[in-house]
This record gives structure tokens, sequence and C-alpha cells, in this order.
């Protein structure tokens, strides 16, 4: 076993240790079909095989939610990353950092579409509380209004939310 070998059966035994503290999924699971230690890391030798040196960051997805299946995916090269304004992107990150509008997201996510639904719930605050929250997540982009007091989460929003969600984990 070469040296490469020896690293991704370390890391895979790792994952399966900390899912087993965490009681979730381990960045490195795998597939139930998937046994050995050489395809432990599949999605990663899949980018490397694909992607040149500095290489880059990808995230993807396929999920069931109340709207629809939705697949969506997308990479970015590291350098690009590294290189952009980070403090630019702090007004969408801020837009999540309410209870309120995660829960607003999480409604939408699994059917509510209307203020009427949405402010069916106390936990939303007053209507005015609502609105403003929901005028926050639209102007950032992470719901889109579909009509007179109807909101919904863009298909290409979706995938990236709960990449942030799981990211932010600690068990889940």
């Amino acid at each position: 076993m070469d040296e490469l070998q020896e690293l991704r059966a370390e890391v895979a035994a790792l994952a399966a240790r900390l899912d087993r503290v965490e009681g979730g999924v381990a960045s490195v699971n795998t597939p139930a079909s998937v046994t050995d230690a050489e395809d432990a890391l599949w999605i990663l030798n899949g980018i490397t095989s694909r992607v040149p040196d500095p290489g880059a960051v990808f995230f993807a997805g396929s999920v069931q939610v109340a709207a629809g299946p939705v697949q969506w995916q997308v990479g970015f090269p590291t350098d690009r990353i590294l290189e952009a304004d980070w403090a630019a992107k702090a007004q969408s990150i801020a837009a999540l950092a309410s209870p309120v509008r995660l829960s607003i997201l999480q409604a939408v996510m699994s059917g509510a579409s209307s203020v009427a639904e949405l402010s069916a719930d106390e936990h939303m605050g007053t209507t005015g509380q609502l609105y403003h929250h929901l005028n926050q997540l639209v102007g950032q982009g992470w719901l889109l209004s579909s009509g007179r007091g109807h909101y919904e989460i863009p298909g290409e929003r979706i995938i990236p939310l709960l990449v942030i969600l799981a990211a932010a984990r600690r068990t889940m």
C-alpha cells in the first residue's frame, strides 16, 4: 500500500469515527455500496482527476423538497475563491444569520409559500417583522417573490443553502 492509499484509509477511518461520535454523515462518507478505502474519497478522487492545480471547491446535491426534485452542482477554482473579495459576501451571509430568517427558509422549503402561511407561526413575529425578514431574504437572493405575498426559494439557491447549513453543523 503506497502513502496515498494509507492516507486515504486513515482519513476514511477518522471520518467513520467522526460519524459515530456526531451521529451524522462524515464529510468523506460513501454510499453503502462503496466499501474499500480507495473509494472512500470517491467525490474527491473525481475532482482531483478532472481539475488541475491549485484545485477547486465543488458542491452538489440531489434533494426532494416540497416544490419538487432539485439537482444542482457548481465548482469554483481555488485561486478564484482565495482572490475574491470575501467582505463583499458578508450581506448575503448575514441575511442567513437570523433564526427567524432560517425558519422562514425552512418553512418555504417545506411547502409554505404565502405570508398568511408563514405568519400563522407565532415565532415569525408580527406581519411587519415578517415582511422585514422576507425583504432581506429577497434582497440577497435567498427568496424570490412569486406574486402577491407568495415566496419561493430559487432552485439554484437550495443546494447552496443546504451546504451552508451542513457546513455549520456540529451534529445533525
